[in-house]
C-alpha cells in the first residue's frame, strides 16, 4: 500500500471540505430561489468551490511529503490553513464587490475558524489518512 501515497493524501485532504461544500451550495440555492433572499450565490461561492478543496487537498500532501507528522499533529497543521485562507478569501470578495465580507470580520471569525480546523483535521481528515493507510 505504499504506492501512489501523495495521491492518496491529495484525496484524503479533498474530501472533507467537498462534501461540506456541496452542502453549503444546496443551502445557498434554496435561500436563493426557494425564499427569495439576494444571495449573490455566483459571486460568493467562487473562491470556495475552486481553491479550499484544493488546498486542503494540497496541505494534506505537504504533510505527508515532509513527514511532519514527526513533529506536528495533524490537528494543529490543518489549523495553520485558515490563517491562509482568511485572507485571500477577503481580498476576492473585495474584488468581486461582496459587501458583508471585512477584514476586521474576518479577524474576528480567524479563532474560531482555526479550532474548527483543528478539530476537522485531527477527527476527520485523520481518519482518512488513517483509511487511506497514510498512518
Amino acid at each position: 500500500m505504499n504506492r501512489h501515497s501523495y495521491l492518496r493524501a491529495y484525496m484524503a485532504g479533498v474530501l472533507v471540505p467537498t462534501w461540506f461544500l456541496l452542502f453549503i451550495l444546496i443551502s445557498f440555492i434554496l435561500a436563493r430561489f426557494v425564499y427569495g433572499l439576494p444571495i449573490p450565490i455566483e459571486r460568493a461561492a467562487v473562491f470556495p468551490m475552486a481553491i479550499v478543496p484544493n488546498l486542503w487537498g494540497l496541505w494534506n500532501l505537504l504533510y505527508t511529503a515532509f513527514e511532519l507528522h514527526r513533529r506536528v499533529s495533524l490537528g494543529w497543521f490543518g489549523a495553520i490553513l485558515p490563517a491562509l485562507l482568511m485572507p485571500a478569501g477577503v481580498a476576492l470578495a473585495h474584488a468581486l464587490d461582496i459587501p458583508f465580507v471585512s477584514f476586521t470580520r474576518a479577524a474576528m471569525v480567524l479563532p474560531v475558524g482555526m479550532a474548527v480546523y483543528y478539530l476537522v483535521w485531527k477527527h476527520f481528515v485523520g481518519f482518512l489518512n488513517r483509511v487511506v493507510g497514510l498512518g
